[in-house]
């Protein structure tokens, strides 16, 4: 089995079609985890709408706000299956994702593997680009992009729990991804696009100013000094911003 970690916070315009997109896999032996970090709109109500009729859909509510890492980590803990799947409560996954990448852990013997990305603004038109998965993503690779996105990727429940999701202004995925492959070496990358991205202009990679903050403090945090945090940070903004041009030129 797998289990699929769902944080929400105020996410009623989208949640629906997030968790449909699970219920829909060919692939049927998963749990759902949704995280509800302290909603203030529908969220939870549209959650429990569906849960009554699906016993695979756990929901949990956070009697605060515990921001997404907070939330993810919780999410972990509570999962029952040796493989973890993340997808975020405003993207949404092929019917084919969870089946084609189990396949392929199972022929690349992967700890942790990710797909390729397609591109879908806030009213769900779809983007002509593509963020294509390389087969094996070296440490080195990763360190110049995040390319492995958090809704695609899925790794052994043990990973996660040695590597939580770290608070604090940071991409907190990106550092997790770092510290993980600079212990096994390389994640797996199946190079077809079965996770369906939302890009909104009010999100964290929206904001390119913020984002380059967030991944400066990201290489910090994995042991990078000032200097050279700085370095591959100005590097990382070109990467980024040179994908989104792409993305719109794909609109």
């Amino acid at each position: 089995m797998v289990s699929i970690i769902m944080p929400a916070w105020n996410a009623e315009k989208t949640i629906v079609s997030s968790i449909n997109s699970v219920i829909s896999q060919t692939y049927k032996d998963w749990e759902l985890i949704i995280v509800n970090d302290a909603s203030t709109d529908s969220t939870a109500q549209l959650v429990c709408s569906i849960a009554k009729d699906e016993p695979r859909i756990r929901l949990y509510t956070n009697e605060k706000n515990m921001g997404i890492a907070g939330s993810r980590n919780f999410g972990i803990k509570q999962a029952k299956n040796e493989w973890i799947a993340f997808l975020d409560s405003d993207d949404s996954w092929c019917d084919t994702k969870l089946k084609k990448q189990l396949d392929f852990i199972a022929e690349t013997s992967a700890k942790i593997s990710y797909t390729g990305t397609a591109y879908v603004n806030e009213t769900g038109a779809r983007s002509d680009y593509v963020l294509y998965a390389k087969r094996e993503l070296q440490y080195c690779d990763l360190l110049s992009a995040n390319v492995m996105s958090c809704s695609s990727v899925m790794v052994l429940k043990d990973l996660m729990l040695r590597y939580p999701f770290p608070e604090g202004f940071l991409h907190e995925d990106y550092v997790v991804w770092l510290q993980i492959l600079r212990e096994i070496g390389c994640a797996y990358g199946l190079d077809q696009p079965l996770l369906m991205y939302r890009l909104s202009g009010s999100s964290i990679s929206g904001n390119r100013i913020k984002s380059a903050k967030m991944t400066y403090f990201a290489y910090r945090k994995v042991g990078y000094n000032s200097l050279l945090s700085l370095l591959l940070t100005m590097r990382y903004a070109l990467h980024s911003i040179s994908k989104r041009s792409k993305i719109k030129v794909g609109w």
